[in-house]
């Protein structure tokens, strides 16, 4: 089967590897001519982006996996045809290390791609300081409504972690925090020193005035003794967002702990340790900020 390849000298991706497989689907598979003619373009497509890169199927691992589909995600592909090219490679690599044509299968850690069908939503920087800036920090609910703010954006906590987080938690001086997450298990998040300043302000200002507060183990205690409810979070911040001219509807704490990871990725952040700040049991849930 003819395989197009890139200009110049061709790589053994297109003089052997390639062809070898596609006669695999047609002659072993029985692919009908549409099915192969996918499997060619995006097998092609893949081939030109390892050639620009200098790179030869055995050197493939999960990380240029992940890579070439944020790659094709930038480029406007959609979710079906990034989930079709998957497929494709897939097939592609798990047929050569059968063929031992590689030193091992690069696909078998790769998260299903209907996790990337819907991308989270985010704020832009410039939306995330306007937010910011928007609490009257004069007023008690305003330097409260900061510090929550500082803590949802600085530190990605689910608004369920920032609505139970306890003042014995807080390690502002060493610059993290100690959150407790899913399955309650405990993970440290780093806090910038100017978040920090404000929620070190919060507790030494109105917090330390409230009624009971000097009892209760919370930073945002609410009524009865109990923690601040999500629902306050959320509306604090639907009105931060009106005063801050940001399309109130877009808003939500879970879409700014989705705009730091996605700009702390932009950063160039390992992942790794985004992951760990998250607290995602997998890499592969903190690798959906790689497509955004």
């Amino acid at each position: 089967m003819e395989t197009s390849a890139p200009e110049g000298a061709p790589s053994e991706y297109f003089l052997r590897l390639l062809p070898l497989f596609l006669d695999h689907l047609a002659v072993e598979k029985g692919l009908a001519a549409n099915s192969l003619e996918a499997y060619r373009r995006d097998l092609t497509a893949f081939g030109r982006h390892l050639d620009e890169e200098g790179l030869a199927a055995g050197d493939v691992g999960r990380e240029e996996l992940v890579r070439w589909f944020g790659l094709l995600r930038s480029r406007g592909v959609s979710p079906r045809s990034i989930a079709r090219a998957t497929s494709a490679l897939r097939g592609f690599f798990r047929f050569l290390a059968a063929e031992r044509r590689v030193p091992a299968d690069p696909t078998t850690a790769l998260e299903n791609p209907r996790r990337w069908t819907t991308l989270p939503k985010l704020l832009s920087r410039e939306d995330v300081e306007r937010l910011l800036e928007a609490p009257d920090v004069e007023t008690p609910k305003g330097l409260r409504d900061k510090a929550m703010a500082e803590l949802l954006y600085a530190c990605g906590v689910r608004v369920s972690e920032l609505a139970t987080l306890r003042i014995s938690s807080l390690h502002l001086p060493d610059g993290f925090l100690v959150v407790k997450g899913k399955g309650s298990k405990e993970r440290v998040v780093p806090i910038a020193d100017s978040s920090a300043r404000w929620v070190a302000r919060w507790i030494a200002g109105p917090r330390s005035e409230k009624r009971g507060a000097a009892s209760s183990p919370w930073l945002f205690p609410g009524a009865g003794g109990r923690p601040v409810t999500r629902q306050t979070v959320f509306l604090a911040l639907k009105a931060l967002a009106r005063k801050a001219g940001v399309d109130p509807a877009a808003v939500s704490p879970h879409v700014l702990r989705h705009s730091f990871a996605t700009h702390l990725v932009d950063g160039n952040a390992d992942l790794r340790a985004v992951q760990m700040m998250l607290g995602h049991a997998s890499i592969a849930t903190t690798e959906v900020y790689t497509h955004v």
